[in-house]
């Protein structure tokens, strides 16, 4: 495969590779590419951690990088994930999360076979660098900037925290040199910690990332776009400037259920949850449905096919995102025929998941968890 066609597999459907330069230039020099995209144990595996994250996978396989998921225990315990029980988060990501992980990237028809899982309690055990590399980390950013970067637990800024959350940031970047990636992959959410990983790499001294001539080098950062959840905002309507600011606030999340749909939903909870979602008439510009449709449907397929009687219309095929925005807007797609188009659209797409995740040892610890948090 040439350059430009893995430059191209690698940053498609992406908000932002930080930076294109060195990414090309790693590909040119035929470095060997090492990604990973970490993941906090926090509760049922949604569309937003399993298809956006998995597709970008499947995209860095196709190109022939080698993915990593890093299951992150300690940042789930330190962010109070779970009531924060470390064992229980420790059982958790193994018997179901690293399986919502693999069915989620069999829906989008990765390799799971060539997909590496790293847990974070073993990959700190008795590793001296590791907690090295967190100290040289912050010896090298300031407060200031951790303060900033604890948005990535899904903290606001100002919000009273506890010590222990201002090394969850050092921790993130650390990571990403002990494993030796020199691609590190998240949503948009993550930025801030990957924009520090970025201005120490050339500063470490203990386990700085080398190229293969053994000169110190940055890793990329790429970030897949977040997916809005299906809930109304909090005000409507919003103007372009609010719409902006709270985009990030609105992103899909599993601690509100009916915002999201998880990778093992039944058709029934999908059709559901759809319908109840958020859609008004002739807006493009803040649309759940039309940005799953989006971000979704057609980076998978080239083709909606919206499905409805003769009398509103008759069945439709749009072969692109802007001519379906364009009908929408214009009132000749009804919000509830998109609902359902995404609905059977996603009921097809997450089969695999379905039949992946109905496995009685998995499911125990899915009612568990589901317990847990439920207290």
């Amino acid at each position: 495969m040439d350059t430009q066609k893995r430059f191209d597999l690698i940053t498609q459907n992406t908000e932002e590779v930080l930076t294109d330069e060195n990414l090309k230039e790693l590909i040119s020099q035929g470095e060997k590419l090492k990604h990973y995209i970490g993941f906090e144990i926090s509760g049922k595996v949604h569309l937003g951690t399993g298809l956006m994250s998995m597709q970008k996978v499947n995209d860095f396989q196709k190109a022939n990088v080698d993915c990593s998921i890093f299951l992150a225990d300690w940042h789930s315990w330190i962010n109070d994930k779970l009531s924060g029980d470390i064992e229980f988060i420790q059982k958790a990501a193994i018997g179901y999360f690293k399986e919502g992980i693999i069915a989620s990237l069999k829906c989008v028809r990765g390799d799971t076979e060539k997909l590496k899982f790293v847990m974070g309690s073993k990959l700190y055990h008795n590793n001296d660098e590791y907690w090295q590399t967190v100290i040289e980390v912050s010896k090298n950013t300031t407060l200031k900037r951790i303060m900033r970067s604890t948005t990535i637990m899904g903290r606001q800024q100002a919000e009273g925290i506890d010590f222990a959350k201002l090394i969850y940031p050092p921790m993130q970047v650390s990571d990403i040199f002990i494993m030796e990636r020199n691609i590190a992959h998240a949503g948009m959410d993550q930025r801030t910690a990957h924009v520090v990983a970025l201005e120490v790499a050339k500063k470490l001294k203990i386990k700085p990332l080398l190229n293969k001539k053994k000169e110190i080098i940055k890793p990329v950062a790429i970030h897949h776009p977040l997916i809005l959840g299906l809930q109304e905002p909090s005000e409507w309507p919003l103007t372009a400037e609010k719409a902006r600011e709270i985009w990030s606030n609105m992103k899909m999340s599993k601690s509100v259920p009916n915002s999201a749909v998880f990778v093992n939903d039944s058709p029934e909870e999908i059709r559901m949850k759809l319908k109840k979602a958020f859609c008004p008439a002739k807006e493009i510009e803040y649309n759940p449905v039309l940005n799953w449709v989006q971000r979704l449907v057609f980076v998978d397929q080239p083709i909606l096919k919206i499905e409805r009687p003769e009398k509103f219309g008759g069945n439709v095929e749009f072969e692109s995102y802007d001519a379906l925005t364009k009908a929408f807007q214009e009132g000749d797609v009804h919000p509830l025929d998109l609902k359902n188009a995404m609905a059977e659209f996603l009921i097809k797409k997450l089969e695999p998941a379905r039949k992946h995740m109905d496995k009685p040892k998995i499911k125990k610890i899915e009612e568990e968890m589901m317990e847990l948090i439920s207290r």
